[in-house]
């Protein structure tokens, strides 16, 4: 009996409920206000619109701190490893497999290095030569001692599950492109005079052709106004286009001529991907969009958006113009969870 409340303890300590068991006997804990005001509670939930940007910062800088901790971890037990296999000490195979084969800095690396220095050393090369061939011996040294542990990573098969937060963001349905049904959602905050999200454009047709039926993009406004005056103006008529069906024909037309932003040049792309002229007109002169576009753009604040383009892939941010590589690692690794929940 003793050793039956042991172990039902240990499971309650580290807050687990083994499979087939339930909490309904146990009575609810009450909700504790973190302040009062006039009698009025205040839960910690009530403080998530407020502080949920700057949480998520926080989430992430223990993500990278971790992750610098993990990495430098692996390494280390890595040599740990095969310096037992091979009877050595740590140093001693560092020495043998990786300073005793790094070749030595010539004379024409140091003077290359020492010319595309120069206007920061501000220093004649025979001065400073010695410093220079150091700096360059520790870069080879170092630069051998990643690709050894390269080699040994692989050869271990090493698996990192530390996952990096995530956040949930909404989006609007109208404004998706591909499978409405696929596992893996991006989110886009965006600018259409954005020289950035243009680059993100060409990124995001690619990523779609690649992983097509699988993969779909969420389009959402975030105009920089104080430096990109014609976004909202843009992000409008973009909005009035899919009044009629037709957002992402306008949204591609807007970013493969992003030199022709204005009023004018907006009714033209209009025409020119076969909108009713007069309706799409009357929506523009309404304003009728703004605060929708507003929300966006609050929303994505809220999110911690501070730029553009950003890309939220089933709540994992990236920011900027990254290559389609960023993304394809993150939307495999998606891909690949999703696999392993349907299997288990």
């Amino acid at each position: 009996m003793m050793l039956r409340r042991v172990w039902m303890l240990s499971f309650v300590c580290f807050g687990l409920v083994p499979l087939g068991w339930s909490q309904e006997s146990e009575p609810a804990k009450a909700k504790e206000p973190v302040a009062k005001v006039a009698g009025q509670p205040i839960y910690e939930e009530d403080l998530i619109p407020m502080i949920q940007s700057q949480m998520f910062s926080v989430r992430k800088q223990e993500y990278q701190i971790k992750s610098i901790a993990v990495e430098n971890l692996i390494k280390q037990r890595l040599l740990e490893s095969e310096a037992k296999a091979m009877g050595l000490s740590v140093a001693a195979l560092l020495e043998q497999e990786v300073n005793s084969k790094a070749a030595a800095p010539t004379d024409a690396e140091v003077e290359a290095f020492y010319l595309a220095q120069k206007d920061r050393i501000n220093r004649p090369l025979d001065d400073v030569k010695t410093q220079l061939r150091q700096a360059l011996q520790q870069g080879k040294l170092q630069q051998a001692q990643e690709s050894f542990v390269h080699r040994l990573r692989d050869k271990a098969e090493v698996a990192v599950y530390l996952n990096a937060p995530k956040l949930a963001v909404g989006f609007d349905p109208a404004r998706v492109r591909g499978n409405t049904e696929a596992a893996v959602t991006i989110v886009e905050f965006s600018d259409f005079q954005c020289p950035f999200c243009q680059q993100g454009y060409s990124v995001m047709k690619a990523v779609l052709a690649k992983y097509d039926g699988r993969v779909r993009l969420a389009y959402r406004d975030f105009p920089l106004r104080q430096i990109h005056p014609q976004a909202q103006g843009a992000a409008e008529a973009a909005r009035c286009a899919g009044e009629q069906g037709k957002f992402w024909e306008y949204h591609d037309r807007l970013f493969e001529n992003q030199s022709k932003l204005d009023r004018a040049s907006l009714v033209e792309h209009a025409a020119s991907v076969g909108l009713d002229p007069k309706q799409f007109e009357d929506c523009l002169a309404s304003g009728r969009f703004q605060a929708q576009i507003e929300r966006d753009l609050q929303e994505g604040t809220g999110a911690g958006v501070n730029g553009t383009p950003a890309f939220f892939i089933n709540g994992t941010l990236i920011s900027g113009a990254q290559p389609a590589s960023a993304f394809e690692k993150v939307i495999d690794a998606e891909i690949a969870a999703g696999g392993q929940k349907k299997n288990q």
